[in-house]
């Protein structure tokens, strides 16, 4: 018997492996080292400016030092909670998991299956560009503070500056580029998750139907029917489709009745939840530079 291919377990940034996960691909692991990843990455102006930085003299230690201390640590702390707060509560990505409906505001969203299963994936392509570009700017000015307090401390901590302002240079314009291709990766996830719900509500639909076909009331009216005498058909198919109507229009209005499917905002529910995942491996992606000035810093 043949079996599926197992998927290999892929490593790497919680980003990098949930995106793989959402687009439902197998991504293989690159077997190109760091260094030949990055020759492909850099410009020869980027890469003369990166040896210079690496081999040249150490660039003199600016005046003015003052120590690292508390005020830069609490500072990097309160930009990533900052940023943390602004994706966990972001109006967008809360959905019904803040407003609650009430079990009678959900039977009112029954005539809503059209609205709610072709909500607009532009909304949250909108709040995914404006959350990326609070993370970059944020983190950008937060990078520049740690560099220039990195500047005053010793030689090699001011080359460690200068290198990673040619780093953010070089690598900043690709970051962009891979990042800014994330939102379509969710837009194709959106379109799954959707698409699931539209089959859902259809066999709800179709369910429906055959416990309507086998409604007591309705066997009734048809052996009725069929037993009349042929003089009286007309009459007798004309009380079939009176007594069907009927009964149509009770079982739409009988508020207690579960065979009418009602829209559900779960798969949407299921997608902000991705996606603030998503956009919270992001930020550790983005984050990683601070961490290592800090680390310089503290080591100093």
């Amino acid at each position: 018997m043949l079996q599926a291919p197992q998927r290999s377990a892929l490593t790497g940034p919680a980003l990098v492996r949930l995106l793989a996960r959402l687009a439902e691909a197998d991504v293989a692991e690159s077997r190109q080292s760091l260094a030949d990843r990055l020759s492909q990455w850099l410009g020869w102006t980027d890469a003369i400016a990166l040896s210079s930085a690496l081999d040249g003299k150490p660039p003199s230690v600016a005046g003015g030092a003052r120590a690292f201390g508390r005020a830069e640590e609490e500072e990097c702390t309160r930009v990533r909670r900052s940023l943390v707060s602004a994706i966990a509560s972001d109006s967008v990505l809360a959905g019904s998991r803040r407003r609650g409906p009430s079990p009678s505001s959900a039977r009112m969203s029954a005539p809503r299956v059209a609205v709610d299963t072709q909500a607009d994936y532009a909304v949250f392509r909108q709040r995914y560009l404006a959350l990326q570009h609070s993370m970059e700017t944020a983190i950008g000015t937060l990078r520049g503070r740690l560099r220039a307090l990195l500047a005053t401390q010793a030689p090699s901590l001011a080359r460690l500056a200068v290198v990673d302002a040619v780093m953010e240079r070089a690598l900043g314009e690709r970051e962009r580029s891979l990042l800014g291709a994330v939102p379509g990766l969710l837009g194709g996830h959106f379109e799954r998750l959707r698409e699931g719900e539209k089959r859902r509500l259809a066999e709800a639909e179709a369910a429906a139907e055959v416990a309507a076909d086998g409604d007591p009331t309705r066997q009734q009216s048809a052996e009725v029917g069929a037993g009349a005498a042929a003089m009286q058909l007309e009459a007798a198919l004309a009380h079939v489709k009176a007594s069907t109507a009927a009964t149509r229009l009770a079982r739409s209005t009988d508020g207690g009745n579960a065979a009418v499917p009602l829209a559900s905002e779960a798969w949407l529910d299921v997608f902000r939840k991705d996606m603030q995942s998503v956009l919270l491996a992001e930020l550790e992606v983005r984050f990683q530079p601070v961490e290592g000035l800090l680390a310089a810093l503290r080591a100093c």
